[in-house]
Formats: structure tokens, C-alpha cells, sequence
């Protein structure tokens, strides 16, 4: 490898690491649905107890719950994929945002 390749090199940032992260949880998640009997699969759940998955298919009302649902969390489960979801409703309750000025 030439010293212009080495320079070229990428180092990995936070977001390529939070990538990778999230490919392996999806990944893990699947193989934990497929090794269950088909009439329990759920495809939603978490890894390692931990990580949140939904791998269901989307609806609007997930979307909706996950990202705009001001008497719900702050941060929940995304509503299709692995990982979390910031939801806007309660930040901005949170924020004070819905109280007249």
C-alpha cells in the first residue's frame, strides 16, 4: 500500500461505529426471531435485553406514537428498525414549548 493510499485511509467515525452497531443488532435480531417457532415470532423485542428492535411492518400509527406522542416518553423504541427514537411531543412538553407565553 502506497503512503497516498494510507493518508487516504478513513478513520472510522462515531456515526460509521453507531452504523455498524445498528447493522449487527438488526442481524442479531433476525436470527433471534428465526430461531423461534413461526407461531411465536413476534419481530419486535430486544437484543441482550437491552437494544430495542421492530421489525414489523411500518404503520403510520407507530410512526406517529414514536415521534410525535406528547404524553409518551421523551426517547422509546423506533417504530420499524433497531434502536431508539426521539419523540418531539413530549420533548417539546418537556421544553415547556406547549405552554402559552
Amino acid at each position: 500500500m502506497s503512503d497516498e493510499q494510507v493518508q487516504q485511509r478513513k478513520t472510522p467515525t462515531a456515526k460509521d461505529i453507531w452504523r455498524l452497531v445498528l447493522v449487527i443488532v438488526t442481524i442479531v435480531a433476525i436470527v433471534q426471531e428465526l430461531r423461534k417457532a413461526p407461531d411465536v415470532r413476534t419481530w419486535q423485542g430486544t437484543v441482550a435485553g437491552f437494544f430495542p428492535y421492530d421489525l414489523r411492518k411500518p404503520t403510520k400509527e407507530r410512526f406517529v406514537e414514536a415521534y410525535w406522542n406528547p404524553e409518551g416518553p421523551a426517547i422509546g423504541r423506533k417504530p420499524w428498525g433497531a434502536g431508539w427514537a426521539i419523540n418531539f411531543g413530549a420533548a417539546t412538553r418537556l421544553m415547556g414549548a406547549d405552554r402559552p407565553v
